[in-house]
């Protein structure tokens, strides 16, 4: 069965880090009325969802496929390019080790899981301002005995690699391609955003496919590839730079 493990908001979620917009006050009981729909749609989609405590001392701490990333063989607890995250990791590591073998990133390498975009057997990571070429390298040494293949991929203008973009299947990826550099995806179609939502590259992708209920005209372009959109409300999550992968962390 597939599993989702996330976190309820912090108490502290306006001291959250911000790197492209502006900072906006977030209704915290808002938030995680937001945050508790969003897991309903994850158990609607056929998840198990795993619901850990707020961190109150760690703001950003809901969104959870920054410290870690989850493959079928390992759990990569990784080294946040944002040092206010960097406890994140230990607080799920308890979490995850349950369900798989635990390896880390290490100094000075940094990666945050929302810059790891996996199609297949290929991990491509995202070269941002929160994860650098030691994280990534240590990355490719970390999942090389399981077969996986590491490719940076450039990001600028927004804070993740699935921020500008996120694998769809079938060899389908969603794109900002303004944010990303789009030739390291040789070799996937390449579906653009619509031209007024640079936000929407950021779905979700289970059996159906969620998104921001923000983005119609995305949205659209997503059911015309024939998947069935869901949508959630998570304006008051957005407002910390969330989008709809960053707030679980998905397995078998």
């Amino acid at each position: 069965m597939w599993k989702a493990i996330t976190r309820a908001v912090s108490p502290r979620m306006n001291a959250c880090e911000l790197s492209y917009i502006d900072r906006v006050e977030i209704d915290i009981g808002k938030a995680q009325a937001q945050h508790d729909a969003y897991e309903d749609c994850l158990r609607e989609m056929g998840m198990e969802v795993i619901a850990l405590p707020p961190e109150p001392a760690m703001p950003d701490s809901v969104f959870v496929e920054d410290p870690a990333i989850v493959l079928d063989e390992i759990a990569v607890i990784t080294r946040p390019g944002a040092a206010s995250r960097r406890a994140e990791g230990e607080a799920l590591a308890a979490a995850l080790t349950q369900f798989r073998r635990l390896e880390r990133i290490a100094a000075p390498g940094t990666l945050e899981g929302g810059d790891v975009m996996r199609a297949g057997k290929t991990l491509y990571v995202g070269a941002s301002a929160r994860s650098n070429g030691e994280g990534i390298a240590q990355l490719a040494e970390i999942v090389r005995p399981f077969d996986y293949t590491v490719r940076s991929v450039e990001v600028r203008g927004c804070l993740h690699l699935k921020s500008g973009c996120t694998y769809l299947g079938a060899g389908v990826v969603l794109a900002n391609r303004n944010w990303i550099d789009a030739a390291a995806l040789d070799g996937f179609t390449i579906v653009d955003v619509a031209g007024d939502e640079p936000w929407a590259a950021n779905v979700l992708t289970l059996g159906a496919a969620l998104m921001p209920d923000c983005f119609p005209g995305t949205a659209a372009i997503v059911k015309s590839l024939g998947w069935e959109v869901r949508v959630v409300d998570i304006s008051e999550l957005r407002k910390a730079e969330a989008g709809v992968t960053c707030s679980s962390l998905i397995f078998k």
